[in-house]
């Protein structure tokens, strides 16, 4: 197997040019037909598509959690809260 997509290219576009079948190459680089076509149609790969930025799902609890924390400080060392403790708290809010 090809480390790169770009070397992949290259020698799907050379076994090609060899007379190899395309099923024969699906078969070689375990790719699809949409990938052979691909490949014979551009040297270089399309860039990968940017997915848009996800919500957290801790949105919404983000403030409780703030103000937990910043009591914190004041709190003596072993009363202070761990992430399980502020789980706990959160689920019986």
């Amino acid at each position: 197997m090809p480390s790169s997509k770009v070397d992949l290219y290259a020698a799907i576009r050379r076994d090609t040019r060899t007379g190899m079948s395309g099923c024969a190459i699906e078969k070689k680089y375990r790719v699809g037909r949409r990938t052979i076509v691909k490949a014979l149609a551009s040297a270089w790969p399309e860039p990968r598509k940017q997915l848009p930025p996800r919500a957290s799902k801790l949105d919404p609890f983000k403030p409780a959690i703030d103000e937990i924390l910043k009591a914190d400080p004041d709190a003596p060392h072993k009363q202070r809260h761990t992430v399980t403790r502020i789980w706990h708290r959160l689920m019986d809010e």
